[in-house]
């Protein structure tokens, strides 16, 4: 397939200094509108001619869209704050540290400085067949390419595949979801509030989104209530590259114990589905129980429950089953299996 990568494809630019005047933008120019945060997802999609957008619509002059702030007891993060400001924020570090700790992973430091926290759990899919300029489902064709029996697809999904076997790359998003974080939606009409883990859209939904935002919508921040605050906080990465790569999976659980006893427990994967997956069926499972390593082999077995490899991502499902493990009891008490 011959694919021209020559020169970015023209486009009108907008630089809005408030959020209203970007707002009024997007609702003008509406499925013809790209919003930029950092810029790097855009720009691997513009050098390489795969999406052209008539109106790039860049954020990077809207300081209200950026700091940590706090808000009922809690955290409110600007979209535009780049990951390396909640990487070192105090606030985080001392009461949500798994958030600190998933942003730290996501990149290597000069990403860091450049890639926000919306940016991140917006990113699209990172199928290299997608990418590529494949017509794929996800692009508007009738085929997934990776997953046919001759296809590459070792980071592909392993659970909830439906025609489109991508999965979410981000590594904030399940920490955000185990704080049962909060998103703030934006547009002309007003504001609305969604919870992070119904924030993602999975091609079951809607093939040609990751998440739940409309032409005219801004995800202007999120919002991290105090419930977790200080609690016992795990977060795992695995990944080809140890400086910096995308997940091969990422897991995140937010947890008190009381008595030895698991009290509540939020747990979060990703890279495993299309969307970042809360696993609410181990975490009834587990809630009451000890916590230790019989606990943890209990709840990572239940976690791969349906799980189906493709020809090459089999590891998954081991790699999950112990990610999950591993959050829940503790890594000295659960070694790999």
């Amino acid at each position: 397939m011959a694919i021209v990568r020559d020169i970015m494809p023209a486009f009108e630019l907008f630089q809005p200094a408030s959020i209203d005047d970007t707002l009024r933008l997007l609702n003008e120019h509406g499925s013809d509108a790209w919003v930029m945060g950092g810029g790097l997802d855009t720009f691997d999609w513009l050098k390489d001619r795969i999406k052209r957008p008539k109106v790039v619509v860049d954020l990077s002059q809207v300081s209200e869209l950026r700091g940590v702030r706090e808000h009922e007891g809690g955290l409110e993060i600007g979209a535009m704050t780049t990951l390396t400001e909640v990487v070192r924020h105090p606030v985080v570090r001392e009461k949500f540290s798994i958030l600190s700790t998933g942003a730290e992973a996501a990149a290597s430091p000069q990403i860091r400085n450049q890639g926000t926290l919306g940016g991140n759990v917006s990113q699209d899919a990172r199928c290299w067949y997608y990418r590529g300029g494949w017509k794929c489902y996800r692009a508007g064709g009738n085929i997934c390419f990776a997953d046919t029996p001759t296809a590459i697809n070792r980071e592909h999904a392993i659970l909830h595949a439906d025609r489109c076997v991508a999965v979410n790359p981000s590594d904030s998003a399940p920490a955000l979801i185990a704080l049962d974080a909060q998103m703030v939606i934006r547009n002309v009409h007003g504001e609305r509030v969604v919870k992070a883990e119904d924030y993602f859209v999975g091609p079951a939904l809607d093939i040609t989104h990751m998440t739940v935002l409309q032409p005219g919508d801004l995800l202007a921040a999120i919002r991290i209530p105090s419930t977790w605050a200080g609690a016992q906080f795990y977060f795992e990465k695995v990944r080809d590259r140890q400086v910096w790569d995308f997940p091969l999976m990422n897991v995140a659980s937010a947890m008190v114990v009381n008595g030895g006893n698991i009290e509540r427990i939020r747990i979060a994967v990703n890279a495993a589905a299309a969307t970042p997956l809360r696993l609410t069926a181990v975490e009834d499972a587990v809630r009451g129980q000890p916590r230790n390593a019989a606990t943890g082999e209990m709840g990572g077995k239940m976690a791969i429950t349906g799980a189906r490899a493709l020809r090459y991502n089999g590891y998954k499902i081991p790699l999950m089953r112990n990610l999950v493990k591993r959050a829940i009891s503790g890594v000295e008490e659960a070694k790999w299996a």
